[in-house]
Protein backbone atom coordinates (compact mmCIF):
# COMPACT_ATOMS: atom_id res chain seq x y z
CA UNK A 1 0.00 0.00 0.00
CA UNK A 2 1.16 3.66 -0.88
CA UNK A 3 1.40 6.38 2.16
CA UNK A 4 -1.94 7.54 2.47
CA UNK A 5 -2.89 3.74 2.21
CA UNK A 6 -1.02 3.20 5.57
CA UNK A 7 -2.77 6.36 6.67
CA UNK A 8 -6.00 4.62 6.06
CA UNK A 9 -5.34 1.14 7.60
CA UNK A 10 -3.80 2.71 10.79
CA UNK A 11 -7.33 4.62 10.84
CA UNK A 12 -9.43 1.83 10.78
CA UNK A 13 -7.04 -0.79 12.50
CA UNK A 14 -7.23 2.21 15.83
CA UNK A 15 -11.37 2.37 14.63
CA UNK A 16 -12.02 -1.20 14.91
CA UNK A 17 -9.24 -2.46 17.56
CA UNK A 18 -8.79 -5.56 14.92
CA UNK A 19 -6.19 -5.75 12.31
CA UNK A 20 -9.05 -8.24 11.25
CA UNK A 21 -11.72 -6.30 10.99
CA UNK A 22 -9.31 -3.48 9.63
CA UNK A 23 -8.92 -5.79 7.12
CA UNK A 24 -12.55 -6.61 5.94
CA UNK A 25 -13.68 -3.24 5.61
CA UNK A 26 -10.73 -2.42 3.43
CA UNK A 27 -11.27 -5.26 1.38
CA UNK A 28 -7.55 -6.91 2.70
CA UNK A 29 -5.96 -9.44 4.24
CA UNK A 30 -5.08 -8.74 8.35
CA UNK A 31 -1.73 -9.82 7.15
CA UNK A 32 -1.23 -6.54 4.55
CA UNK A 33 -3.29 -4.70 7.03
CA UNK A 34 -0.29 -5.53 9.57
CA UNK A 35 2.51 -4.75 6.92
CA UNK A 36 1.53 -2.00 6.10
CA UNK A 37 1.13 -0.29 9.83
CA UNK A 38 4.17 -2.09 10.40
CA UNK A 39 5.66 0.25 7.37
CA UNK A 40 3.96 3.33 8.94
CA UNK A 41 5.93 2.61 11.74
CA UNK A 42 9.13 2.21 10.29
CA UNK A 43 8.68 5.51 8.25
CA UNK A 44 7.83 7.75 11.11
CA UNK A 45 9.76 5.98 14.10
CA UNK A 46 7.51 4.99 16.48
CA UNK A 47 5.33 2.37 17.97
CA UNK A 48 1.55 3.35 16.99
CA UNK A 49 0.27 0.11 18.75
CA UNK A 50 0.92 -2.07 21.40
CA UNK A 51 0.39 -5.58 19.96
CA UNK A 52 -1.25 -8.98 22.11
CA UNK A 53 -2.12 -12.49 20.38
CA UNK A 54 -5.59 -11.44 21.05
CA UNK A 55 -5.71 -8.08 20.49
CA UNK A 56 -3.90 -4.34 19.34
CA UNK A 57 -4.19 -1.01 21.66
CA UNK A 58 -2.74 2.28 20.03
CA UNK A 59 0.17 4.01 21.82
CA UNK A 60 0.36 7.80 23.46
CA UNK A 61 2.02 8.40 19.87
CA UNK A 62 -0.12 6.39 18.08
CA UNK A 63 -3.54 8.03 19.65
CA UNK A 64 -1.86 11.28 19.09
CA UNK A 65 -1.14 10.41 15.55
CA UNK A 66 -4.50 9.03 15.00
CA UNK A 67 -6.24 12.52 15.05
CA UNK A 68 -4.12 14.01 12.15
CA UNK A 69 -4.22 11.11 10.45
CA UNK A 70 -8.86 11.65 10.53
CA UNK A 71 -8.31 15.18 9.55
CA UNK A 72 -6.13 14.38 6.19
CA UNK A 73 -8.39 11.85 5.46
CA UNK A 74 -11.21 14.06 6.13
CA UNK A 75 -9.68 17.09 4.05
CA UNK A 76 -9.48 14.58 1.22
CA UNK A 77 -13.13 13.14 1.38
CA UNK A 78 -14.05 17.30 1.34
CA UNK A 79 -11.66 17.93 -1.89
CA UNK A 80 -13.27 14.84 -3.43
CA UNK A 81 -17.06 16.09 -2.84
CA UNK A 82 -15.68 19.50 -3.91
CA UNK A 83 -14.52 18.60 -6.63
CA UNK A 84 -17.68 16.10 -7.88
CA UNK A 85 -20.15 19.03 -6.97
CA UNK A 86 -18.94 20.89 -9.49
CA UNK A 87 -20.76 19.46 -11.63
CA UNK A 88 -24.46 19.75 -9.62
CA UNK A 89 -26.63 22.05 -10.07
CA UNK A 90 -27.38 24.49 -7.49
CA UNK A 91 -30.03 23.13 -5.57
CA UNK A 92 -31.84 23.12 -1.84
CA UNK A 93 -32.04 25.64 0.85
CA UNK A 94 -29.84 28.36 2.00
CA UNK A 95 -30.41 30.21 5.34
CA UNK A 96 -28.70 34.04 5.24
CA UNK A 97 -29.30 36.73 7.91
CA UNK A 98 -29.16 40.39 6.27
CA UNK A 99 -29.16 43.96 7.66
CA UNK A 100 -32.10 45.76 7.09
CA UNK A 101 -31.19 47.81 3.81
CA UNK A 102 -34.17 46.25 1.44
CA UNK A 103 -33.81 48.79 -1.44
CA UNK A 104 -29.90 47.87 -2.41
CA UNK A 105 -30.66 43.55 -1.40
CA UNK A 106 -34.06 43.15 -2.57
CA UNK A 107 -33.82 43.22 -6.09
CA UNK A 108 -30.64 41.07 -6.06
CA UNK A 109 -32.21 38.59 -4.30
CA UNK A 110 -35.19 38.62 -6.48
CA UNK A 111 -32.88 38.84 -9.62
CA UNK A 112 -31.16 35.21 -8.06
CA UNK A 113 -34.03 33.59 -7.03
CA UNK A 114 -35.32 33.38 -11.24
CA UNK A 115 -31.36 32.62 -12.36
CA UNK A 116 -31.45 29.61 -9.70
CA UNK A 117 -35.00 28.36 -8.76
CA UNK A 118 -34.05 25.33 -7.32
CA UNK A 119 -32.36 26.97 -4.35
CA UNK A 120 -35.27 27.97 -1.93
CA UNK A 121 -34.31 31.24 0.35
CA UNK A 122 -34.79 31.20 3.97
CA UNK A 123 -34.13 34.59 5.24
CA UNK A 124 -33.32 36.64 8.77
CA UNK A 125 -33.31 40.47 8.22
CA UNK A 126 -31.77 41.80 11.12
CA UNK A 127 -28.93 44.14 11.95
CA UNK A 128 -28.63 41.95 15.27
CA UNK A 129 -25.06 40.37 14.90
CA UNK A 130 -25.89 36.63 14.57
CA UNK A 131 -23.70 33.91 15.37
CA UNK A 132 -23.72 32.00 12.15
CA UNK A 133 -22.51 28.87 13.92
CA UNK A 134 -24.68 28.53 16.71
CA UNK A 135 -27.97 29.56 14.91
CA UNK A 136 -27.12 27.13 11.96
CA UNK A 137 -26.32 30.40 9.32
CA UNK A 138 -25.45 28.93 5.50
CA UNK A 139 -24.01 32.88 5.14
CA UNK A 140 -24.59 36.76 6.61
CA UNK A 141 -24.17 39.98 4.78
CA UNK A 142 -23.05 42.23 7.11
CA UNK A 143 -21.63 45.75 7.62
CA UNK A 144 -17.64 46.26 8.83
CA UNK A 145 -14.68 43.96 9.15
CA UNK A 146 -14.68 40.94 11.10
CA UNK A 147 -11.76 39.61 13.33
CA UNK A 148 -13.50 36.40 13.60
CA UNK A 149 -11.48 33.43 12.60
CA UNK A 150 -14.32 30.90 12.61
CA UNK A 151 -15.34 32.72 9.30
CA UNK A 152 -14.79 33.43 5.88
CA UNK A 153 -15.36 36.37 4.03
CA UNK A 154 -15.53 38.24 0.87
CA UNK A 155 -15.69 41.71 0.28
CA UNK A 156 -19.20 42.96 -1.73
CA UNK A 157 -18.21 46.93 -1.35
CA UNK A 158 -17.63 49.81 0.11
CA UNK A 159 -19.91 53.17 0.89
CA UNK A 160 -20.16 55.90 2.39
CA UNK A 161 -22.69 57.96 5.31
CA UNK A 162 -24.36 61.44 3.79
CA UNK A 163 -26.00 64.03 5.85
CA UNK A 164 -29.41 64.65 3.94
CA UNK A 165 -32.36 66.78 3.91
CA UNK A 166 -35.82 67.76 2.08
CA UNK A 167 -35.24 71.20 0.17
CA UNK A 168 -38.29 72.16 2.11
CA UNK A 169 -36.57 71.61 5.06
CA UNK A 170 -33.90 73.83 4.05
CA UNK A 171 -35.71 76.47 2.98
CA UNK A 172 -37.93 76.36 6.71
CA UNK A 173 -34.58 75.99 8.19
CA UNK A 174 -31.32 77.04 6.72
CA UNK A 175 -28.36 75.06 5.57
CA UNK A 176 -26.04 74.32 7.99
CA UNK A 177 -22.34 75.10 6.86
CA UNK A 178 -20.82 74.05 9.99
CA UNK A 179 -21.17 70.60 12.36
CA UNK A 180 -21.80 73.15 14.85
CA UNK A 181 -24.27 74.37 13.39
CA UNK A 182 -26.20 70.72 14.04
CA UNK A 183 -26.80 71.87 17.19
CA UNK A 184 -29.49 74.62 15.96
CA UNK A 185 -31.62 72.16 13.60
CA UNK A 186 -33.52 69.03 13.54
CA UNK A 187 -32.07 65.77 13.58
CA UNK A 188 -32.87 62.06 12.85
CA UNK A 189 -30.79 58.96 14.09
CA UNK A 190 -30.39 55.60 13.51
CA UNK A 191 -30.87 53.44 16.85
CA UNK A 192 -28.90 50.37 16.64
CA UNK A 193 -31.17 47.72 17.53
CA UNK A 194 -28.36 45.07 19.16
CA UNK A 195 -27.34 48.23 21.72
CA UNK A 196 -30.16 50.80 21.61
CA UNK A 197 -27.07 53.44 20.93
CA UNK A 198 -27.24 56.03 17.76
CA UNK A 199 -25.17 55.65 15.14
CA UNK A 200 -22.39 58.84 15.06
CA UNK A 201 -22.85 61.15 13.00
CA UNK A 202 -18.79 61.05 10.66
CA UNK A 203 -18.40 65.06 11.27
CA UNK A 204 -15.86 66.97 13.91
CA UNK A 205 -17.11 67.83 17.12
CA UNK A 206 -20.05 64.85 17.65
CA UNK A 207 -19.22 64.04 20.47
CA UNK A 208 -19.48 67.64 22.10
CA UNK A 209 -22.75 67.84 20.19
CA UNK A 210 -24.30 65.00 21.62
CA UNK A 211 -23.29 66.05 24.94
CA UNK A 212 -24.81 69.35 24.42
CA UNK A 213 -27.89 68.09 24.02
CA UNK A 214 -28.40 67.47 20.23
CA UNK A 215 -32.06 68.43 18.78
CA UNK A 216 -34.23 65.28 17.84
CA UNK A 217 -36.56 64.54 16.35
CA UNK A 218 -36.43 60.68 15.87
CA UNK A 219 -34.22 58.29 16.66
CA UNK A 220 -35.50 54.44 14.93
CA UNK A 221 -33.51 51.74 13.76
CA UNK A 222 -34.80 50.98 10.32
CA UNK A 223 -33.33 53.02 7.18
CA UNK A 224 -36.66 53.24 5.59
CA UNK A 225 -38.43 55.37 8.30
CA UNK A 226 -35.31 57.30 8.38
CA UNK A 227 -35.65 58.15 4.64
CA UNK A 228 -39.36 58.74 4.80
CA UNK A 229 -39.14 61.54 7.77
CA UNK A 230 -36.04 63.39 5.77
CA UNK A 231 -37.99 63.46 2.34
CA UNK A 232 -40.90 64.97 4.45
CA UNK A 233 -39.18 68.03 5.66
CA UNK A 234 -38.68 66.73 9.23
CA UNK A 235 -34.84 67.05 9.81
CA UNK A 236 -31.64 66.01 8.79
CA UNK A 237 -30.60 62.21 8.30
CA UNK A 238 -27.67 60.47 7.80
CA UNK A 239 -27.84 57.67 5.52
CA UNK A 240 -25.87 55.50 3.31
CA UNK A 241 -25.34 56.70 -0.33
CA UNK A 242 -26.98 53.57 -1.75
CA UNK A 243 -29.72 54.58 0.05
CA UNK A 244 -30.31 58.18 -1.00
CA UNK A 245 -29.06 58.04 -4.16
CA UNK A 246 -31.99 57.86 -6.29
CA UNK A 247 -33.77 61.06 -3.96
CA UNK A 248 -30.29 62.94 -4.48
CA UNK A 249 -30.48 62.85 -8.32
CA UNK A 250 -34.43 64.03 -8.83
CA UNK A 251 -33.99 65.84 -5.99
CA UNK A 252 -35.87 64.74 -2.86
CA UNK A 253 -33.58 65.38 -1.02
CA UNK A 254 -30.04 67.88 -1.00
CA UNK A 255 -26.58 66.75 1.35
CA UNK A 256 -25.31 68.96 3.92
CA UNK A 257 -22.09 69.60 4.92
CA UNK A 258 -20.90 67.31 2.45
CA UNK A 259 -17.11 68.68 2.74
CA UNK A 260 -17.07 67.70 6.40
CA UNK A 261 -18.21 64.43 5.97
CA UNK A 262 -15.72 62.00 6.29
CA UNK A 263 -16.81 58.15 6.11
CA UNK A 264 -16.11 54.68 4.44
CA UNK A 265 -18.23 51.87 4.96
CA UNK A 266 -17.69 47.77 3.68
CA UNK A 267 -20.55 45.21 2.86
CA UNK A 268 -19.19 41.79 3.61
CA UNK A 269 -20.68 38.47 3.13
CA UNK A 270 -19.34 35.63 5.77
CA UNK A 271 -19.74 32.14 5.81
CA UNK A 272 -18.22 29.64 8.35
CA UNK A 273 -14.64 28.70 7.44
CA UNK A 274 -15.19 24.84 8.43
CA UNK A 275 -18.40 24.85 5.94
CA UNK A 276 -18.18 23.06 2.84
CA UNK A 277 -18.69 25.33 -0.08
CA UNK A 278 -21.86 23.60 -1.33
CA UNK A 279 -22.77 24.61 -5.25
CA UNK A 280 -25.83 26.67 -4.01
CA UNK A 281 -23.58 28.25 -0.89
CA UNK A 282 -20.82 29.24 -3.88
CA UNK A 283 -23.50 30.58 -6.19
CA UNK A 284 -24.94 33.44 -3.34
CA UNK A 285 -21.38 34.33 -2.86
CA UNK A 286 -20.41 35.01 -6.66
CA UNK A 287 -24.08 36.40 -7.19
CA UNK A 288 -23.76 38.75 -4.53
CA UNK A 289 -19.97 39.69 -5.15
CA UNK A 290 -21.19 40.52 -8.47
CA UNK A 291 -24.56 42.42 -7.99
CA UNK A 292 -25.10 44.07 -5.13
CA UNK A 293 -23.30 47.35 -5.87
CA UNK A 294 -24.12 47.17 -9.72
CA UNK A 295 -27.58 46.90 -8.80
CA UNK A 296 -27.44 49.68 -6.53
CA UNK A 297 -25.80 51.83 -9.15
CA UNK A 298 -22.97 52.40 -6.26
CA UNK A 299 -19.68 54.24 -7.47
CA UNK A 300 -17.69 52.41 -5.64
CA UNK A 301 -17.36 48.34 -6.40
CA UNK A 302 -14.67 46.04 -5.00
CA UNK A 303 -14.14 42.04 -5.38
CA UNK A 304 -12.20 40.58 -3.44
CA UNK A 305 -11.65 36.36 -3.59
CA UNK A 306 -12.81 33.83 -0.52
Amino acid sequence: MDHLGGIAAFVQAAEARSFVAAGRMLGVSASAIGKSIARLESRVGVRLFHRSTRSIALTAEGALFLESCRRILLEIEQAEQALSSTRMAPRGRLKISLPLVGGLLNPVLVAFSRRYPDIELDIDCTDRRVDLIEEGFDAVVRVGETADSRLMSRKLGTFHLQLVASPDYLRRHGWPSLPADLARQRCLLYKFPSTGKSEPWPVGGWEQLVGAGLPTVLECSTIDTLMYFAEQGMGIACLPDFAVGAALADGRLHAVLAEHTRHNGVFQVLWPSSKHLSPKLRALIDFLGSEVFTNAGATTRDHVAP
